[in-house]
């Protein structure tokens, strides 16, 4: 219902914006200048989308905004399906975090690589030394390949809530307080707008030891820069906690928190483990001491943070890692799923698309995400990459299930619909009757709809039409895997051929966010387990795909399969959100006989 009472607005409003300035303190500032950019776009008021300052400052500039945005906006509803989508589901996470010190769930599994550096110098001494060179190459490709360094504080957030971070985060980290980190680190993490974290033992502040080390005054003008977190790394940088006993261990990780905040004049909430060695005895007085996570590292078992034993015991990867090539963690990365909606039911076709590799109750999968979705109806069976050539779509899985009496047909089973070629084909009569009761996709310009399929019903255009108005697309699916954010069980496949067998599987549905996903399941799996799989990974509604040999995933004119597919006609493609859909692609059919 609409409220049109200027009185009874402006009283919402209000009491809308006392929860503002909590709710900016929580978020992220990346979130919080996403909802103030929703709320002024809702409102007219919006010309460019600058991006606020970071640390108070840009708390408070958001705030301001938003409190004259919400001022401005007239319909009351816009306000608080804002609030539902940007803001809402991030409270509710941030004020039910999991039990300390446990990682939770949601954060498990999404893929943050944490880098390792030392001594930054001009020339290499040691193995371990990066010149200061190859430290900038390292940031440009952290630019050029669109990841986003989030700030110990997001992760530890991240870890303990669950909070989605940005797509492709990483953390950099430069432990044992050297010379090089004021001299070269600091100036290239201004330029870049990069922040880090330092561990520093407090030894050999200021001296030199045939290598510098950063003075207090250094380190002081570093920690009060909001880019820099400044972590506890010992008194004397023992080689191994675990060999000291009670007094000994109590020393290093206690009085090197007080000296730190002494000089410092802040909190020290953070412990790095010299040489990352460490069990449960050293864990136990880091907790004592009252830090709130501690990093560690092996050279034999390098992992993502949400893959770590514990908030004591965050796992990072060596420097070495991050420009390996194609086996570089930075091509994993991904900020994890998206949260779900007090109300659900909402859509984004806006996003760009965006492409991650997790692993879920130790199953591989692939997600592309974003954009709008669309499908397209092939003139006869071809590889995927192959039908989104010549098309706006740069990500696509294999669709419907097709008819097999002909090799080259491009024959649907179901009734096909593609805003592609603009073409209503019904379904192939003498197989149709297998489709009764499974999903049929209906997706519009701004929303999707999954219902169960009935030939009688909408095997005609007028027949989906009058289900959607304004359908652009639609075909009927396998069966249902994750339905209202539920995994579907066993009973709900009824006859579906092969199940519960365990093979590769195409899928596509709705994330969290509301937007539309396609993948597959990189490692062979039934169809209940990757339900369950997909629950996890958030999807809000998932559908199968046709699947086994003809599982296809493609991004970008290649194949994500480590196989050769059987060819197909149809596809569930992915376009970017300014896309005008058209083609001129032969593959694409025009008439279908």
């Amino acid at each position: 219902m609409r409220i049109q009472h200027k009185y009874q607005s402006t009283l919402v409003i209000n009491q809308f914006q006392k929860i503002l300035f909590l709710a900016l303190l929580l978020l992220p500032v990346g979130q919080a200048n996403s909802l103030a950019i929703d709320l002024q776009e809702k409102s007219g008021e919006i010309t460019c989308k600058n991006e606020f300052n970071s640390g108070k400052v840009g708390v408070n500039n958001a705030l301001n905004k938003l409190v004259q945005v919400a001022s401005l906006v007239g319909e009351v509803e816009t306000i608080f399906q804002t609030m539902n989508r940007n803001l809402a589901p991030q409270l509710a996470a941030y004020f039910n975090p999991s039990a300390w010190p446990k990682i939770n769930d949601r954060a498990t599994l999404a893929k943050v690589p944490v880098f390792m550096y030392h001594d930054i110098l001009p020339e290499k001494e040691v193995f371990f030394d990066v010149t200061v060179k190859e430290l900038e190459q390292h940031f440009q490709l952290i630019k050029e390949q669109g990841l986003t360094p989030i700030s110990y504080d997001q992760l530890v957030t991240h870890l303990r809530t669950g909070l989605p971070l940005p797509e492709k985060p990483i953390v950099l980290t430069f432990d044992d307080g050297y010379g090089g980190h004021y001299e070269y680190v600091y100036p290239l993490l201004k330029k870049y707008g990069y922040p880090a974290v330092f561990s520093v033992y407090t030894l050999n502040m200021g001296k030199d030891t045939g290598r510098t080390h950063v003075s207090w005054e250094q380190l002081k003008e570093m920690a009060a820069d909001p880019l820099v977190t400044i972590a506890s790394h010992s008194v004397t940088h023992p080689k191994d906690l675990r060999l000291l006993n009670d007094e000994q261990l109590k020393m290093e990780i206690e009085q090197s928190k007080q000296i730190l905040e002494a000089q410092l004049g802040i909190d020290i909430r953070y412990f790095t483990y010299p040489e990352g060695k460490y069990d449960q005895r050293v864990a136990k007085f880091v907790e004592k001491a009252g830090y709130l996570s501690a990093l560690t590292m092996s050279d034999t078992d390098e992992r993502f943070a949400g893959e770590s034993e514990s908030m004591l015991a965050i796992a990072r990867f060596g420097q070495s890692r991050l420009a390996q090539g194609e086996a570089s963690p930075i091509y994993q990365a991904w900020g994890g799923a998206k949260l779900p909606n007090f109300w659900s039911g909402g859509f984004d076709f806006s996003a760009e698309v965006q492409v991650n590799k997790t692993t879920v109750d130790e199953t591989d999968i692939t997600l592309i995400s974003g954009g709008k979705p669309v499908t397209i109806h092939a003139k006869s069976r071809y590889q995927v990459t192959e039908i989104l050539a010549g098309t706006e779509a740069v990500a696509a899985v294999d669709g419907g299930f097709f008819s097999l009496k002909y090799l080259d047909s491009n024959v649907m089973i179901g009734p096909v619909l593609s805003q592609i070629n603009n073409k209503f084909v019904p379904g192939y009569r003498g197989e149709m009757s297998k489709l009764i009761g499974r999903p049929l996709v209906l997706i519009g310009p701004q929303s999707a709809k999954f219902i169960v399929f009935d030939p009688l019903k909408h095997n005609t255009l007028q027949g989906v039409e009058a289900v959607m108005s304004n359908v652009t697309d639609a075909f009927v699916a396998a069966a249902w895997l994750v339905k209202d954010n539920q995994p579907q069980s066993a009973e709900t496949f009824g006859s579906l051929f092969d199940y519960d067998a365990i093979r590769h599987r195409a899928f596509w549905g709705i994330n969290q966010a509301g937007q539309p996903t396609v993948g597959v399941a990189n490692d062979p799996i039934d169809s209940v387990s990757l339900g369950k799989v997909l629950v996890k990974a958030g999807f809000r509604d998932a559908v199968m795909l046709d699947s086994g040999a003809s599982t296809s995933l493609a991004y970008k004119g290649e194949s994500l399969v480590g196989y050769t597919p059987r060819p197909v006609p149809h596809v569930v493609a992915l376009v970017p959100p300014a896309s005008t859909l058209k083609s001129t692609n032969c593959a694409i059919a025009q008439e279908v006989k």
